[in-house]
């Protein structure tokens, strides 16, 4: 109080305090501290509130005073393959808002599928003693799991999966994206659809290709011989397979929905269908995956595409993160859902 008072008196205004910031947020100081800090098992509606409120008020705690009651670095790292940023870029930025109004730092490393380089990066991201670690990559297939880490060390796996199933792990519902995908081509009328895929080792084309077949049956649809086709991640590979299904095939027995494993392939076979005259969405309706801006926007027409909502996974691993630092313990694989976004390519 003898602080604060003194501090009054010689600026002539009130510093905001916590008190002021759990008065005004209407919690105890020690949920504000908790909440400020990013520590503690508190709901994400009063983190949100007491960080809202601290901002509002201009409340700037003092780190020098707060470095004396506890041990945390307030950084976290992120260790990714991606060297593209496709995919992690988007859950990087999520991740960048959940931590900026906690006072969190992000190292963010790249690995590029290097493991010595991932160990060097791992050994670099522990030296700044980071509170927490996210990892990533540029496809989900299940990895090794990092290490070696000290002992109660949050870690997440975000897009990416370890294979022992030590950690907690955040992936995309690809089998519920496949699914929302051939349901959409169904309810447009399309009953003849043919599954234009990626290499099979990949694990999102086994789950698509799952979510496919399930969706094929609870449409009461038939699974045509030859119209699943497993090429390359590539918009060539959308024209070749086009060709595979069209080329000398009777009208009748040709597809009318393609699903296409990412928008890649989608993009191509669209330029296919339009080099030989088909109609699309008005004879051939076609969706992608991945949603991806560069390709779905740049087709003709532009493409429907399944959205991964890689930003929610970022979100989603912030929050979850922080409740780790805080003291939850959770394991397990989380899938959350995708969502479909319409555009020309099925607009019929």
């Amino acid at each position: 109080m003898n602080d604060e008072r003194s501090s009054t008196e010689k600026t002539g205004r009130h510093s905001p305090t916590i008190r002021d910031v759990a008065r005004i947020a209407g919690v105890s100081i020690g949920t504000a501290s908790k909440a400020l800090n990013a520590n503690g098992r508190l709901r994400q509606e009063t983190r949100d509130k007491v960080t809202r409120v601290a901002r509002e008020i201009g409340y700037r705690p003092n780190d020098m005073a707060q470095s004396l009651h506890r041990t945390r670095s307030m950084t976290v790292g992120v260790l990714s393959t991606d060297s593209f940023g496709r995919f992690t870029l988007p859950i990087f930025q999520a991740l960048e808002e959940q931590f900026a109004d906690r006072g969190i730092a992000i190292f963010m490393c790249n690995a590029t599928d290097d493991p010595e380089r991932e160990r060097q990066h791992l050994d670099q991201l522990l030296g700044k003693r980071i509170d927490g670690l996210v990892v990533t990559a540029r496809r989900a297939d299940k990895r090794p799991p990092v290490g070696p880490l000290p002992p109660g060390l949050p870690v997440i796996y975000v897009y990416s999966q370890p294979d022992d199933g030590s950690a907690l792990s955040l992936v995309s519902d690809e089998v519920g994206g496949a699914r929302l995908a051939v349901t959409h081509l169904r309810e447009i009328g399309c009953t003849r659809i043919a599954h234009i895929t990626g290499p099979e080792h990949f694990e999102a084309v086994l789950e698509r290709r799952r979510g496919f077949r399930e969706a094929l049956a609870l449409e009461k649809l038939t699974e045509h011989p030859g119209f699943y086709l497993s090429g390359k991640w590539s918009e060539q590979w959308g024209r070749e397979a086009v060709a595979k299904l069209f080329d000398g095939v009777p009208a009748d027995q040709q597809p009318d929905g393609l699903f296409c494993g990412n928008d890649q392939i989608a993009r191509g076979a669209a330029e296919a269908l339009r080099d030989r005259g088909i109609d699309v969405p008005g004879q051939v309706a076609i969706v992608g995956f991945d949603n991806w801006n560069v390709m779905t926007d740049a087709a003709r027409p532009p493409l429907t595409s399944i959205d991964m909502n890689l930003a929610a996974l970022g979100q989603e691993a912030g929050r979850l993160l922080v409740d780790m630092i805080g003291g939850d313990s959770i394991g397990g694989i989380r899938r959350l859902p995708c969502t479909l976004v319409v555009r020309q390519s099925t607009q019929r």
